[in-house]
């Protein structure tokens, strides 16, 4: 099941939010260990066993902690932040041009081999030549793994044990704590002064936020969360991302949807005929790197162009796939508090 646009229309009014039983258990065992931070290469690790429940309430068993891990980019950048080195990856670690993409945060590509980079692909093969001992995704639906495509799944789940960590309606320190309690579990130290010192600022960052969210609120600001495609424009429901939800808990006005697409839907979707349905002051935009850039939207649609938030340059980079790691989001909290701070009342 798909998290994207175009193509990735369907991927989104498909995914659905609920908690699995094992994520549960995770945040209330996370506690104080989503506070610590690893540091340290859980390719070091090589006692065991290792036992974990995922976000599909499965239970994964091994006799030793695996170290050949391949994981979605996603998921293997937050890991890679809280000490865990991969060997492998899949989903879009790099650009068109080859460059590294927004979703690799601080991974080093160099030292990973790529499965596949775009949604659907997965090259089997390859992944086999890695001899994995365990595959790590995100989840945003109750059952299927983030990026794993459907069809190609049980071939997958023959190689290697494949675990998955539930996103859905996670807030996102949570979600920070879920990747650090799994790396824990992989052999990571949780307790570094580098990843001290990465909480710190994560913290300093989200207090300059919720000031930025309050003066916003303040004012009277309505910010809308919206992402686009050729025929679609789609806003998203706060409550199933995770840092949407913090945003919100920081005191960013954002307004969620009227009408989503259905009871567990991520978005509701406007035709461009429709899309001044609501009034925003200011735009989170999805800047993806799979996704089309709002300017190509200005270009193109004159129904984005005369929209209040773009009339008057108040859109803002949403980076819904970054790693869920206190590095991952510092730069994200402190770009939209500074960006919040010289946004204005237009609509």
């Amino acid at each position: 099941m798909r998290y994207d646009l175009g193509t990735r229309a369907s991927r989104r009014s498909l995914l659905t939010g609920a908690l699995g039983v094992g994520a549960t258990a995770l945040l209330a065992a996370c506690g104080d260990t989503a506070s610590d931070s690893p540091s340290t290469s859980g390719s070091a690790a090589a006692a065991g066993p290792f036992t974990y429940t995922d976000g599909r309430g499965r239970q994964i068993s091994l006799p030793k902690i695996p170290t050949k891990i391949v994981a979605q980019i996603s998921a293997a950048a937050a890991l890679w932040d809280f000490g865990i080195r991969p060997i492998g990856i899949f989903g879009p670690s790099t650009k068109a041009d080859g460059t590294p993409g927004r979703e690799s945060g601080t991974l080093d590509l160099s030292a990973v081999t790529s499965v596949g980079n775009i949604y659907g692909e997965f090259n089997i093969e390859k992944y086999l030549t890695l001899a994995p001992e365990l595959l790590i995704a995100g989840m945003f639906d109750p059952k299927l793994l983030w990026y794993v495509p459907e069809d190609s799944e049980p071939q997958i789940e023959q190689i290697a044990p494949t675990l998955g960590v539930q996103l859905s309606k996670v807030t996102l320190a949570d979600a920070i704590g879920l990747y650090a309690d799994l790396a824990g579990k992989l052999g990571a130290d949780l307790g570094t002064p580098a990843l001290a010192a990465a909480k710190t600022a994560f913290e300093a960052a989200d207090a300059t936020l919720k000031t930025a969210g309050a003066a916003a609120t303040a004012a009277g600001l309505r910010v809308g969360v919206l992402s686009a495609s050729k025929d679609t424009v789609y806003m998203a429901v706060p409550q199933y991302y995770p840092d949407l939800l913090h945003y919100q808990a920081a005191g960013v006005p954002i307004v969620a949807p009227q009408k989503p697409d259905g009871p567990d839907a991520w978005w509701e979707s406007v035709s461009w005929e429709n899309v001044a349905k609501y009034p925003f002051d200011v735009i989170m935009y999805d800047a993806r790197s799979g996704t089309p850039p709002h300017t190509e939207w200005a270009k193109t649609q004159p129904g984005w162009a005369a929209l209040p938030a773009v009339k008057n340059n108040q859109v803002i980079d949403w980076y819904s796939e970054s790693q869920h790691s206190y590095q991952g989001y510092t730069p994200h909290l402190t770009e939209l508090a500074a960006k919040l701070g010289t946004m204005k009342k237009v609509a």
